[in-house]
């Protein structure tokens, strides 16, 4: 069933609704409804924070109804938030997490006039990456974007130290192999070139850590700079760096067509 989303603005509350009177287990419950994720909600249900209408339970298999179930976190009832989907232009410099226990400034400054206590990044972007970075309290939907049986595409805009060649082009789309992982580009072409450098445009179907800096190194190519332009159809266009919009309801509603939600 299509799931009913209004005016996506950057806060705001619902109550939980579960249409069908959907059954699902407790961790699944609090990450449906947009407070945790199910391995956070596991861990407070074992630790005896969370009740199920009025009563303590720790057991993570318990199944509830979202229809009518009352469920509380140290005795504070849980709605479901409304959900919340933005796209960030990250600026390079920026860890993608919540606290740097260095003091490093995170994606989140980007986000420091809105409420953003529930949301959480998809994915990251390492420290010297910049381009599209999504945010969203929907975790079934950052789920199914990360899982890597989905293959949604990833499109990078890379500048390398050197002229890009075809011959190098080919060997990223056949593979490479680092740190005992083969690493593989689903396309690769040269967009333009200077001097001494060029940019090339590199799409991945698989979320690998530093995947892109790591297949160059293989060719003994440098990165010099590394934006991320698309995820799937969603692109970045000329949203400006560190800024933060809203995405349309087509645009989510394309983004889950793509992963498969439905």
């Amino acid at each position: 069933m299509k799931q009913v989303r209004k005016g996506r603005n950057f806060a705001g509350k619902r109550q939980a609704e579960a249409p069908g009177g959907k059954r699902v287990t407790l961790p699944r419950a609090l990450s449906k409804l947009g407070f945790c994720s199910r391995t956070q909600a596991e861990e407070m249900i074992a630790a005896g924070r969370v009740t199920l209408g009025g009563r303590v339970v720790t057991d993570p298999g318990t199944w509830v109804d979202l229809s009518h179930a009352a469920i509380a976190v140290d005795g504070k009832t849980v709605v479901a938030e409304q959900p919340v989907y933005l796209m960030l232009n990250k600026p390079r410099g920026l860890v993608t997490t919540r606290h740097d226990p260095e003091g490093r400034p995170t994606v989140f400054d980007c986000l420091k006039n809105m409420d953003h206590a529930h949301l959480s990044p998809v994915g990251r972007l390492d420290k010297a990456s910049e381009g599209l970075l999504l945010f969203t309290n929907d975790t079934e939907f950052a789920q199914s974007l990360l899982d890597p049986e989905t293959h949604v595409s990833k499109t990078y805009h890379v500048q390398i130290d050197n002229i890009a060649d075809q011959d190098t082009m080919e060997a990223l789309m056949r593979g490479v192999r680092q740190d005992d992982e083969f690493l593989k580009a689903k396309s690769a072409r040269m967009l333009r070139e200077g001097g001494k450098n060029s940019w090339v445009e590199i799409e991945l179907d698989e979320g690998r850590n530093r995947q892109i800096r790591r297949m160059l190194e293989a060719v003994n190519i440098a990165c010099l700079r590394l934006v991320r332009v698309a995820i799937g159809n969603l692109v970045l266009g000329d949203l400006e760096k560190g800024a933060v919009r809203a995405l349309t309801d087509d645009e989510v509603d394309n983004l889950r067509r793509l992963s498969g939600m439905k």
